[in-house]
């Protein structure tokens, strides 16, 4: 059996991957309490169902510390467990529950928002350590569909690099694990006619491709993350985000998101997202 647990801070997306995973024919239950996780996958397992998506978070209230044990015991009976963490800025998650004029989970009387979501930040954060976070803040919904299509089919068979390009500008994302940064290369945005184009786009390639430090500098990210990568994978960790910054997130950190991805997938599952070209 597939399992895909879904969880994170309210208003970072969670109905929106729910619908993906319903779209691609999963079994979904929201808002299931940690506590009845083991006994309801079981129930399913026995009724034939394969593939299984369940929203837990923390509505389910202090029962949400079972979580991480029950992720365990449930990979330990051979289930494919993949856990999947949304987050966002406060300032993002703020507008959001401004537009839909939602209440906050959490909130009450004694609570303003800012509060309950520091409040559901504390309850999240051991469940935040061990699964695959996603930083939706400045994401299109269509980007977070596509990246959760993604999540859901890759390969498990060893821990999933992940290069994600950014710019400093916008903030460091939420989810990286280890961040570079590439702003001390000659920036194309200064090349009128390479300002509109992207890392992705031949000009900008061969534009890094001839500056020596461009390569001295990639060849360094590329050694630390291989020197390291042992340690990452006997931590038991699925997932390893390297976030790759430059000033906008459209030239010189796509550039070395691709490239680095490059030279890592002969020996790892890689993932590459460019989260500023995902921007709406």
């Amino acid at each position: 059996m597939q399992l895909v647990i879904i969880s994170g801070l309210s208003g970072s997306g969670k109905s929106v991957a729910l619908a993906v995973l319903e779209d691609a024919a999963y079994y979904c239950v929201d808002n299931l309490p940690a506590s009845l996780l083991i006994e309801t996958v079981a129930f399913l397992r026995n009724a034939g169902y394969e593939r299984l998506a369940v929203t837990v978070d923390a509505r389910s209230g202090p029962a949400l510390a079972e979580l991480p044990s029950a992720a365990l015991g449930l990979r330990a009976q051979g289930v494919d467990v993949r856990l999947l963490v949304l987050d966002a800025k406060n300032d993002a998650l703020i507008r959001r529950f401004s537009e839909t004029r939602r209440r906050h989970p959490l909130a009450h009387d004694q609570l303003t928002l800012d509060e309950s979501i520091a409040r559901e930040r504390e309850l999240l954060a051991e469940v935040m350590e061990i699964g695959h976070r996603i930083d939706t803040s400045e994401l299109a919904p269509n980007a977070l569909r596509a990246w959760i299509k993604e999540f859901i089919a890759s390969d498990r068979s060893g821990m999933t690099l992940l290069f994600e390009s950014f710019g400093f500008k916008q903030g460091i994302p939420l989810d990286a694990d280890l961040v570079f940064d590439v702003r001390s290369l000659p920036n194309p945005f200064y090349d009128p006619q390479l300002r509109s184009l992207t890392g992705l786009d031949a000009p900008v390639v061969a534009f890094l491709d001839a500056l020596p430090e461009a390569a001295a500098l990639l060849a360094d990210i590329g050694d630390f993350v291989a020197r390291w990568l042992p340690s990452f994978v006997r931590d038991n960790r699925a997932y390893l985000t390297v976030a790759l910054g430059c000033t906008g997130g459209q030239h010189r950190s796509v550039y070395f998101a691709e490239r680095l991805a490059r030279r890592f997938r002969p020996a790892a599952p890689v993932l590459v997202r460019h989260r500023q070209l995902a921007r709406p």
